[in-house]
């Protein structure tokens, strides 16, 4: 076991912490585990049953069931899938939670690879890939007795990335799809008199009510803004680390002998540190020990980058808000030279939109052919994304190849690579067949999508993806979890939900929220009984 010696500031973040899960823990804990002095292992330290990395929806679906929140199949619910319905009505007393999700989502097809995404999802919103707007059937309960403490920590207010993506756009899913449990979208739209014109919304809207989410479900206290993690790791290990087919129901134990005479159980728990920033800017340091922690980061930490030289040149932007400062500055009024925008995905065509809307010529640089079936433009109808169509338009009828004079709003380059980047504001392109050109312009815009920054794991998570010891992407390589508790495969009591296991959509996160809720409820039932039966021996203590 490892012993601490710290000179860190104890913060209105731990005070906070004390006041509430003091009476929530147990009257005999007198101080948050801030690490102030050297810490010995009998020290009754507070330890939270579950810490949560990320406040977006992720974050916040999570901490909605772990506060008690429980759904039912509602009394007059018909699910359009009969199958599943007649499963459903076998169990219609119990909550989803309380229920079989292996045997309740086995057979449903959807547009994730996560099964229980997908039975959430076609609970909350029934056949809604076929085009349909049925109501959920489900409804919600707060029972408190299923209350397990946590604490979600979060760099900015309740909503996470939305706060800060780019206002003016449009998001790729609806409204209804971006809501949250328990409070539908539209009507919180009606009752803030907020004028929606259209099934999708600018992201400002989702930001707002995500926040406001937070505040009328009552769960503000577990939330805690302006926090940054700087590390998470074990406090020490079990001699069946190996052995994942217990871990994944039963967590081995130790004992230590306290000075009392009554045994205390020390759990292989983690240790959660980082520092919240102050209102004066100053940083708070804290340390906090949890026996699980769950991983709802999203992706947007680290924009992709070529790996190309001069791509640290201050003129090649990464992100739509860089750009969309530049233009409100007016750093781009009057340039003669186009914007260069490189990648093929919605994030470019974002880009390439808001250039046009503000009259800036444009050069579009992407790998693929216009023709290729993985570009995202073909998976959506035109009536409801016209304006991505319009771009994809763009990119296959004006390309530099069709008039040797050059658009002079927009020209595309397909199938092209970026090879370098030059300080007179010049880029290097390498055409499919080798041919290379030299491009000027007045700023570049790499758009080639995100990965997440788990720069606080040990390795910096590449031991827990799909593919060891490679960076965590959502597409490529995601976190390996169990399938039905999210729980990562090869690092147990870890969690990992939303885009970092491969879930994009907000349709689709909610249900890793649900998996974990009901393996930590699971756990924290059979550690209850054990407690009560008076069992302190032995393994088996989750």
């Amino acid at each position: 076991i490892r012993t601490y010696s710290s000179t860190e500031t104890e913060g209105q973040l731990l005070n906070s912490f004390v006041q509430y899960f003091g009476d929530s823990l147990g009257r005999k804990i007198k101080r948050m585990p801030l690490i102030e002095e050297t810490v010995l292992p009998g020290d009754s330290l507070l330890t939270l049953p579950v810490v949560i990395i990320g406040n977006g929806p992720s974050g916040i679906c999570l901490s909605y069931l772990l506060s008690g929140y429980r759904p039912y199949l509602s009394p007059e619910a018909i699910h359009p899938n009969p199958i599943l319905h007649t499963k459903l009505e076998e169990a219609r007393h119990l909550s989803i939670v309380d229920q079989d999700l292996e045997y309740l989502s086995e057979g449903l097809e959807g547009r994730s690879s996560n099964p229980v995404a997908v039975l959430f999802d076609t609970l909350l919103h029934p056949d809604a890939d076929f085009g349909y707007d049925y109501p959920p059937v489900l409804h919600w309960k707060l029972e408190q007795h299923n209350y397990i403490p946590h604490i979600v920590l979060g760099k900015g207010p309740p909503g996470g990335a939305w706060h800060s993506m780019e206002g003016s756009m449009l998001t790729i899913s609806f409204g209804d799809w971006m809501e949250l449990p328990g409070l539908s979208f539209k009507e919180w739209a009606a009752s803030k008199r907020r004028n929606i014109k259209s099934d999708r919304v600018m992201p400002e809207e989702i930001a707002c009510y995500y926040k406001h989410y937070v505040k009328v479900m009552g769960l503000q206290k577990n939330f805690r803004d302006n926090v940054y993690i700087t590390s998470v790791s074990r406090l020490y290990r079990g001699k069946d680390d190996e052995d994942r087919s217990q871990q994944n129901e039963d967590i081995s134990t130790q004992h230590l002998e306290m000075e009392d005479g009554q045994k205390s159980l020390i759990k292989r728990n983690w240790e959660v540190r980082g520092y919240q920033r102050a209102t004066d800017g100053s940083h708070v340091p804290f340390c906090l020990f949890a026996e699980n922690v769950a991983l709802a980061t999203g992706t947007f930490d680290s924009p992709g980058r070529l790996q190309v030289e001069g791509e640290d040149f201050p003129f090649v932007l990464h992100s739509m808000s860089d750009f969309g400062a530049a233009i409100s500055k007016g750093k781009l009024r009057g340039k003669a030279d186009p914007v260069l925008i490189v990648g093929a995905g919605l994030t470019a065509a974002d880009a390439v939109l808001c250039a046009c809307n503000n009259n800036i010529p444009v050069i579009h640089v992407f790998r693929r052919r216009v023709t290729d079936t993985s570009l995202i433009f073909k998976q959506l109808p035109k009536k409801l994304y016209p304006e991505y169509h319009k771009v994809y338009h763009m990119m296959c009828t004006q390309s530099h190849t069709v008039d040797s004079n050059q658009h002079s709003a927009y020209t595309s380059f397909p199938e092209h690579n970026v090879l370098s980047f030059k300080p007179e504001m010049k880029c290097v392109l390498q055409s499919a067949s080798g041919l290379k050109k030299i491009l000027k312009f007045s700023v570049a815009l790499v758009l080639i999508g995100s990965h997440p920054n788990l720069f606080f794991l040990k390795d910096q998570g590449h031991s827990i993806g799909r593919h060891s010891n490679q960076p965590i992407t959502c597409k490529g390589n995601p976190i390996e979890i169990d399938p039905y508790t999210y729980e990562c495969t090869k690092e147990a009591n870890l969690f990992a939900l939303g885009p970092l296991v491969g879930d994009n959509f907000v349709r689709f996160l909610k249900g890793g929220a649900l998996g974990i809720a009901r393996c930590l409820a699971i756990r924290q039932k059979k550690k209850h009984e054990l407690i009560e039966s008076g069992d302190g021996g032995g393994d088996g203590v989750p």
